[in-house]
C-alpha cells in the first residue's frame, strides 16, 4: 500500500502459504481444535488471567470465566496475591448452581496447576489445557480481554482495588446485557429485546459506564 501497490490480502495470504509451509501436523491439530471448539461450544468454558495497573504501580490480577457459546462472563474476581485455592474457590463459586457445561478451557499459567485440575473434575467438567504459546486455542477469552482493555481499562486511572471490582462490575453488566456483539449476530450474552421505532418515537441514548459508552433505544416522545 505504502510502495504504490495495493495488493489483495488474500493474495498476500497465498504467496505467504507458498514460501513458508505450515506441518501438515500442525495444520491437521489446528482443525482438529477448530471442530471442537465450534461442535462443542455449548458445553465449553474458559477461564484466564489478565492484569490491571494500579496507581501509582501495584499490579492487580482478574481472573474471569467465560461461556462459548453465549460469550457470557459467568464470573470474575481480582488479587493482588492469586493462589491456586484462591482460583479453586473461583471455579466453585462460578460453578455453585447446576450447570450442563463439559469442558473448562485454560492456558499454561502455572497457578492453573493439579489442585486446581482437581477441583475442575469436581465440578463435573473436563479440564482442557491449550498448548503452550497458543492464545488462539482460547479465542473468547483471550477476545474478551481485548474488549475490556480498550472498552474500559484503556481509558481510565483505577486507584485501588475496590475501585477496580466496582468498574469491572458495571463494565461485565454492560457487557453481558446491552453491548451487542458482532459474534452473535448483533444480539447480547443474556439477550436484549429488539427495540422497533415508529413514527412516534424518538432515539434515546443513555449513557454507560460513566460516558465511556452509549444504549441506544427507541422511545415514545412525550407529548
Amino acid at each position: 500500500m505504502h510502495l504504490g501497490h495495493a495488493v489483495p490480502l488474500t493474495t498476500l495470504r497465498r504467496y505467504i502459504k507458498r514460501l513458508f509451509p505450515q506441518d501438515p501436523r500442525l495444520i491437521r491439530l489446528r482443525d482438529r481444535w477448530k471442530t471442537f471448539l465450534k461442535n462443542q461450544a455449548t458445553a465449553i468454558l474458559a477461564m484466564d488471567f489478565f492484569t490491571i495497573k494500579i496507581f501509582p504501580g501495584r499490579t492487580l490480577y482478574c481472573w474471569f470465566m467465560i461461556e462459548h457459546a453465549t460469550r457470557r462472563i459467568r464470573h470474575f474476581n481480582v488479587s493482588f496475591h492469586p493462589t491456586a485455592f484462591w482460583v479453586t474457590q473461583q471455579i466453585k463459586e462460578a460453578l455453585s448452581w447446576e450447570h450442563e457445561f463439559r469442558y473448562l478451557i485454560f492456558d499454561h499459567d502455572s497457578i492453573f496447576n493439579t489442585a486446581v485440575r482437581d477441583s475442575i473434575k469436581s465440578c463435573g467438567l473436563t479440564p482442557c489445557r491449550t498448548a503452550i504459546r497458543s492464545p488462539w486455542q482460547n479465542p473468547f477469552a483471550e477476545r474478551w480481554i481485548r474488549s475490556v482493555r480498550t472498552e474500559l481499562l484503556d481509558q481510565v486511572i483505577v486507584c485501588t482495588e475496590k475501585h477496580a471490582r466496582i468498574l469491572l462490575k458495571q463494565y461485565v453488566r454492560y457487557y453481558n446485557h446491552p453491548r451487542p456483539h458482532m459474534g452473535l449476530a448483533g444480539q447480547t450474552p443474556l439477550g436484549r429485546p429488539i427495540s422497533r421505532g415508529s413514527p412516534e418515537s424518538i432515539l434515546v441514548s443513555q449513557p454507560a459506564l460513566n460516558g465511556l459508552h452509549h444504549i441506544y433505544s427507541w422511545q415514545k416522545e412525550p407529548a
